[in-house]
């Protein structure tokens, strides 16, 4: 088996991955009873050999890993990279770099929403992932051949699924899209979760300030208690509790003891004078301190159709070069810009204003239409007649277009 646990093995294998112009990276982990994701293997491929590394393993020390991880020579390739880079994030003090997640770029390429590793390894690569044991205990020991031989499947295919995107990006002029996207990932505070913050993450129908205070304290309480006891936060206390104590308030121990949807364990005892201390703490911020979500966004009445019409032709524009429509925009920006032409949204800036905002704006203004076209059924642009000797419709897309499918054979063919 191609398993590491020992520190000299690996670093031995990390010396030669260096030479590598890219790894492919994969971990596995666990983290159902505990708020930080136990690590419980790591698969590396470079271009010409694969392994995977025991974290758990007696006396292993993963420093050469981490060397190789903070190399900006080498490329560290990832699917869904997110929680991996949580995982790394936390051990390393510091992100991987230089990064390139393949599930990013394919939505560049025109593979769909968020789409899976299984379906590019099958038709990028040609493999099938056996995903049998896809559900294993990764921290139980010994692993067998099968387990390893399933988790270099996670590495070894996506060599090639980088090389096909890569160059993909490549001869289509997309590199850059692709940095733009890759931005938030290569942000350490992407990985931060602020504790004051996280209010905001609960679903509240209250807007009342003083209640937002209380909760705001509560949720950062149970934040930083979930980290302190390394416990899953709905662990800790669930979100009915929390949202139901913030409107309450209690003040005291009796008071909390009423709460419907709180345990009576936690009724009582340093627990409880926690709560009720964080309760007091969001009752006494002054009125300038206090928090707010959102405002509100009163659209004008009868934007519906708008926001309709602009769906219909982001699709046709993203399916006509490739790309997949939720890189471009959300439905969420979509109602901005049909409120507004300075919206500030993606789709107004760089190369989604060139691909789509240009065209979103002459449609909102009556310079183009939406028709079905006689020929193949296909949603086609037409310049209305007082546009007719303005700018050819999707002139101003100066982007490399064709599905997929053309891309990727005009790949396998080079």
């Amino acid at each position: 088996m191609s398993l590491i646990t020992e520190t000299d093995a690996l670093a031995a294998l990390c010396a030669r991955l260096a030479d590598s112009k890219y790894v492919t990276v994969d971990t596995e982990f666990i983290r159902e009873k505990t708020y930080w994701p136990r690590l419980c293997l790591i698969q590396v491929a470079g271009e010409t050999e694969a392994a995977c590394i025991d974290p758990l393993a007696d006396g292993i020390d993963l420093e050469p890993f981490f060397a190789l991880m903070r190399n900006t020579a080498v490329l560290k390739v990832f699917h869904a990279a997110r929680q991996d880079l949580e995982i790394l994030m936390k051990m390393m003090g510091e992100l991987p770099k230089p990064l390139f997640d393949t599930q990013v770029a394919a939505m560049v390429c025109g593979f769909g929403e968020s789409v899976g590793y299984e379906t590019l390894a099958t038709r990028l690569a040609n493999a099938h992932i056996d995903k049998s044991t896809r559900f294993t205990d990764w921290s139980k020991r010994p692993l067998t051949e099968r387990q390893v031989v399933y988790a270099l499947s996670d590495v070894i295919p996506l060599r090639k699924v980088y090389r096909k995107l890569a160059s993909v990006l490549a001869r289509t002029g997309r590199s850059e899209w692709l940095d733009e996207e890759m931005k938030i990932l290569a942000d350490p505070a992407t990985y931060v979760a602020e504790p004051r913050e996280m209010f905001r993450r609960l679903k509240s129908r209250t807007k009342n300030p003083r209640f937002l205070a209380v909760l705001r304290e509560l949720a950062a309480w149970r934040e930083l208690e979930a980290q302190r006891r390394d416990l899953p936060r709905q662990r800790v206390i669930r979100d009915e509790a929390l949202l139901e104590i913030a409107a309450s308030a209690p003040t005291s121990l009796a008071a909390l003891a009423d709460t419907r949807q709180l345990p009576k364990s936690m009724t009582e005892g340093p627990t409880a004078e926690a709560i009720v201390e964080a309760v007091e703490t969001g009752l006494a911020l002054p009125v300038g301190e206090l928090p707010e979500l959102p405002p509100h966004k009163d659209h004008p009445p009868g934007l519906a159709p708008v926001v309709d019409l602009l769906r219909v032709l982001l699709k046709t524009k993203c399916d006509a070069h490739g790309v997949a429509s939720k890189i471009v925009a959300s439905s969420e920006e979509l109602e901005d810009l049909a409120a507004d032409d300075a919206a500030p949204v993606r789709a107004l800036v760089g190369w989604r204003r060139i691909l789509f905002g240009e065209d979103a704006l002459r449609l909102k203004h009556g310079h183009i239409a939406l028709a079905i076209s006689p020929d193949n059924g296909r949603i086609e642009l037409i310049p209305v007649e007082d546009d007719a000797e303005a700018m050819p419709v999707g002139e101003a897309a100066d982007v490399t277009s064709g599905n997929t499918a053309e891309l990727i054979a005009d790949t396998d063919a080079a």
